[in-house]
């Protein structure tokens, strides 16, 4: 395990991995926050939209708006950032998401609300990117993978605790009561951050051009077109999830907080299992998990009407979630060359987009009238798209690697 302080030479093993615990633990905590407000929106929709006085359909706007801020802020941020010192863009990156969340719960009527929801959006992927780096700076590079893994193990948490503590608050307390709880968190992890992260100096020679420069390169093109599509496979379906188990397998609502928090335990166990895979071959991993998405949910087409066997694969649905996340956004760390960082936050816009395109196709052959249960194959058709993209890409890398 590298030091933490590289100009400390006396400090033992032990000490150096309690400190590099606990710097991990702060910036897991920093996507727990982004976590729990990202996703808690859609549990508390009905109390907002009555708050602000609009329809369901209406309210769900501000979903969107939250998505279009990571969309937009992810690049534009961390080019704009990329000279200054990592630990304190990432203190202010999640104090901003704090601010926003506070805007937010004070915010009244329904343009205000989308606009807070815009501004909270923006920090999303700038501060898993920065964080991302922080976190690999930590570890040797072998153990990269699972240093990046362990920080976005705070938002597949975020899934099975901060959204249903938060949703229960704001059904109980009022719906700004969540988001001022998330101002909390973000607090909390911003001092945690100060406190444990350690300081890495401004690269005064990076510059918005610079960071650009990587969406320049084709790797980079052909991995994030590849998360953009194959991603959506996985929302396609699971966008679904509550009318599928209300209609499709005929169940009660109670039975729809079951099959989130089956998601959530499988997005914590791909959390777990991405680290690994990326730091044995992040490459292969997402097209092996690109290539399983498309092969559960086959089996979930199939397994829909009843009810343990779609849960259990509901969870493998939230595991090869994370595991794809992961894996490439290592992979999009290393095809970005010295703009690592726009790399990780990259992926992050891409997954939004993803989360956006799937839910519009899955709509689409709803519409049509093919039922629920069909939103499966619209997931098998794009993760088969995203793993072919992947494909292609990693062949044309090969190519033009053994051309020089």
């Amino acid at each position: 395990m590298e030091d933490l302080n590289p100009g400390v030479t006396s400090v033992d093993t032990p000490t150096r991995t309690r400190h590099v615990a606990l710097a991990l633990l702060a910036l897991a905590l920093g996507g727990f926050a982004i976590g729990t407000t990202e996703f808690m929106t859609m549990g508390l929709l009905e109390e907002i939209a009555e708050g602000i006085d609009r329809t369901n359909a209406e309210t769900g706007h501000i979903i969107t708006a939250y998505a279009f801020g990571v969309v937009v802020g992810a690049p534009v941020i961390v080019s704009l950032g990329a000279h200054l010192p990592k630990k304190e863009l990432a203190i202010g990156l999640i104090l901003a998401l704090g601010v926003g969340n506070a805007i937010t719960a004070v915010a009244s009527g329904y343009l205000p609300v989308m606009v807070a929801r815009f501004v909270a959006g923006l920090p999303h992927g700038a501060y898993f990117g920065v964080a991302s780096l922080l976190a690999a700076s930590l570890v040797r590079p072998e153990l990269r993978g699972r240093a990046v893994s362990s920080v976005m193990l705070g938002l597949s948490v975020a899934t099975v605790a901060g959204v249903p503590a938060s949703t229960i608050l704001g059904q109980t307390l009022g719906w700004r009561s969540a988001y001022w709880a998330v101002l909390v968190i973000a607090a909390a992890a911003a001092l945690m951050i100060f406190a444990f992260v350690p300081h890495s100096p401004a690269n005064h020679d990076a510059s918005v051009r610079g960071e650009l420069q990587a969406l320049k390169r084709p790797q980079v093109l052909f991995a994030v077109a590849a998360g953009m599509v194959g991603f959506g496979g996985l929302f396609a379906m699971y966008s679904y999830i509550a009318p599928i188990v209300t209609k499709v397998m005929d169940l009660s609502d109670a039975w729809i907080a079951a099959f989130t928090l089956a998601f959530g335990v499988g997005s914590v166990l791909g959390s777990w299992g991405a680290g690994i895979l990326a730091d044995w071959n992040a490459e292969r991993s997402v097209l092996l998990g690109f290539l399983a998405t498309a092969a559960v949910l086959v089996a979930f087409y199939v397994a829909a009407p009843y009810v343990v066997p779609a849960m259990i694969l509901v969870v493998a649905v939230g595991a090869l979630g994370s595991i794809v996340a992961i894996t490439l956004q290592i992979r999009l760390m290393d095809a970005a060359g010295d703009a690592q960082m726009l790399g990780a936050a990259l992926n992050h816009s891409a997954l939004n987009v993803a989360n956006g395109l799937g839910a519009f196709f899955g709509s689409v052959i709803i519409t049509a009238g093919h039922g629920y249960r069909a939103t499966s194959w619209v997931g098998v058709v794009l993760a088969l798209v995203g793993a072919l993209i992947f494909a292609v890409g990693m062949v044309a890398q090969r190519r033009t690697t053994r051309a020089a």
